[in-house]
């Protein structure tokens, strides 16, 4: 690669790749991300090795992409320029799919997605993706992401060198403001605020970092992004960076994400070598670098404080503020912290201009959010959708409606420490401000799918010890209050509740929202609270009639602690299991009869992972 020295070198170097695209080649797109767990590595190297053998290498191409979105189907694939979409392909579909597909255009049924008994073959067709609308995540799954050449092909850089090339700080920090970018991390925050705070904070050393230590359970949303369009992150924090006047950037990544932080990696050398990382930035007064910084796992250093002192080398507790980090972060210089999503966003807002971004949502809350599908819903993955989109039209037009004949009853949105909307909220248009009035938070993008089987109190309980458990227990608050309503929930779920719990819960979760130091126990009893209001029967009818919480409940959260492991499938702490502990699991699941179809999904992945990892001697199943 031959460094560019200005912004016109790009546009330049642009051109130069376009001259090279060869339109008569067929392009498999594959899943190489997420859909691993199920096979697709296997599936691309039976391709690689079908499409030797012929010698079709001059004819058909393999592009290994991040997550296409619709993981109930994985592994998945697209076959571009048909537009076919094929879904759980094995090793041996392989020769027929490049003999009848590829080279005859025909369309193979069995491996098309199908709705209501009827056969949908190509991507435009299928509602999943037809409904959403992709901004952040217009090139995943379209993109090699170790190859920035493909990223500059689909108009990357091309913001940054337009910012560049001829505006000033305080107008890129207006076009923001003017967008109505707010922060995808959960709290919404004002984005070109925050970056004006920083660029009027005094001082000549400032820090920008990205934010991606995700740990709500089942979300992967800054995942996907890192994994298949990494680049489209680092451009929005240069443009951010250019912005403020920061000189290093730090992207936070949990370590539980080994494919996202070698893609990083790889991009940040691959922009270093054509110059967009560096001193004097195509040839402006402009220098910028970035480094990575892995975490240990702990949820807590999702909030600002303490991720800036696990950024230190420090123990990531949060601390009481102000200083804000605008003023006082990083080694107490002025640093800006922003969300994966929210910085994917910029590069786009700087193409299409702040007009266009802000004609897309709400009247309060701009552009689009992605969510995590997960749960009872028969289409889990990724979604896009604009802003003021109901929750109906995610779960039913695009999640395509609760599977085995049962009822929706509610769906927990934000993550652990978000809140349960329940069926009457269906047609709750999701933003912001909204979402907040009924109990729940917006929240990074977790969106869990519960039907009619669901006992809500074990719900509570569940994501009650999830917060307990990633408490860093500075504050008396939140220390004492999750644990005190665990112990509440807990005995409740077990019969063994008082009339007077319901009571005692409401006064603890509120204490605990009210005066606790940091976000996790600020909002830890949204998922108490919200159940409470909306299904204080079933809260009753566990104390009164004196009733353990439900088998299929207990099923449902094994499914989704699952679906986490698989749409997280790496190593780590969260990420690994024991054996024994896993083949529990499993033993567990696969007494649910009337969950079949499930388990065979689940089961054998699952024990194939285990058998795998015991053949390699570990005494832990890694996902990797």
């Amino acid at each position: 690669m031959k460094q560019l020295k200005t912004p016109d070198d790009l546009a330049k170097y642009k051109k130069s790749l376009e001259t090279k695209h060869r339109p008569d080649v067929a392009r498999i797109f594959i899943c190489a991300t997420g859909c691993r767990a199920l096979g697709a590595e296997e599936v691309c190297r039976a391709f690689k090795n079908e499409i030797a053998k012929q010698s079709l290498t001059d004819k058909i191409e393999i592009v290994e992409t991040g997550c296409q979105g619709l993981c109930t189907r994985a592994p998945v694939l697209t076959i571009e320029p048909l537009g076919i979409f094929y879904g759980r392909v094995t090793e041996t579909d392989v020769p027929e799919i490049i003999a009848r597909t590829v080279q005859k255009g025909e369309v193979i049924d069995r491996l098309c997605y199908s709705e209501a008994g009827k056969r949908i073959p190509y991507v435009r067709d299928i509602p999943f993706y037809s409904k959403q609308k992709k901004i952040v995540l217009k090139n995943c799954g379209s993109i090699d992401p170790r190859n920035i050449d493909e990223y500059i092909l689909k108009e990357g850089y091309a913001a940054f060198a337009k910012v560049l090339g001829g505006m000033t700080q305080e107008k890129v920090i207006d076009e923001i403001k003017n967008s109505g970018l707010r922060g995808r991390g959960g709290a919404g925050f004002p984005t070109g605020i925050k970056w004006e705070s920083v660029r009027n904070a005094p001082g000549d050393m400032k820090y920008l970092v990205c934010n991606g230590d995700e740990g709500d359970p089942g979300a992967f949303m800054d995942r996907a992004v890192l994994e298949g369009d990494p680049h489209a992150v680092i451009e929005g924090m240069l443009i951010g960076a250019y912005a403020m006047g920061a000189k290093k950037g730090f992207i936070y990544v949990r370590a539980e994400y080994p494919i996202a932080v070698e893609h990083l990696k790889i991009a940040i050398e691959q922009a270093r070598t054509l110059g967009l990382l560096g001193e004097n930035i195509l040839g402006k007064p402009f220098s910028f670098d970035l480094e990575i910084k892995m975490g240990a796992g702990a949820f807590v250093c999702g909030e600002e404080t303490a991720l800036i002192a696990s950024i230190e080398g420090k123990r990531g507790m949060p601390r009481p503020r102000p200083p804000y980090p605008a003023t006082s972060g990083i080694w107490g210089k002025p640093t800006n912290i922003n969300n994966v999503e929210t910085l994917a966003n910029v590069p786009v807002i700087f193409l299409n201009g702040s007009s266009w971004y802000k004609s897309i949502g709400t009247e309060s809350s701009k552009g689009t959010k992605i969510f995590a599908l997960a749960g009872n819903v028969k289409n889990t993955g990724l979604v896009e959708v604009p802003m003021g989109t109901t929750l109906r039209e995610i779960v039913f037009n695009i999640g395509g409606g609760i599977p085995g004949r049962k009822n929706f009853k509610a769906a927990q949105m934000g993550g652990p420490s978000g809140g349960c909307v329940p069926a009457q909220h269906l047609d709750l248009p999701i933003d912001y401000e909204t979402v907040k009035e009924v109990g729940a938070i917006m929240g990074s993008g977790g969106l869990i799918v519960m039907d009619d089987s669901t006992s809500m109190v074990e719900i509570a309980r569940y994501f009650m010890e999830f917060c307990q458990d990633e408490s860093c227990g500075k504050c008396v608050p939140c220390r004492i209050g999750t644990k005190r309503m665990l112990d509440i929930l807990t005995r409740i779920t077990k019969g063994q509740g008082k009339q007077e719990d319901i009571g005692f819960l409401n006064e603890l979760a509120e204490v605990t929202k009210t005066a606790s130091l940091c976000g996790l126990g600020q909002t830890a009893a949204n998922p108490v609270l919200s159940t409470i209001r909306y299904f204080a029967n079933e809260y009753e009818e566990a104390i009164h009639k004196k009733r353990h919480s439900n088998s299929t409940t207990q099923f449902s959260i094994a499914v989704v602690t699952l679906h986490q492991a698989i749409s997280k499938p790496y190593g780590g702490q969260s990420g690994s299991y024991t054996q024994g502990a896993l083949v529990n699991n499993l033993d567990h699941l696969t007494r649910w009869h009337g969950q079949a179809k499930l388990v065979r999904v689940f089961v054998p992945v699952l024990m194939k992972r285990a058998m795998h990892n015991a053949n390699q001697k570990s005494s832990l199943v890694k996902w990797d």
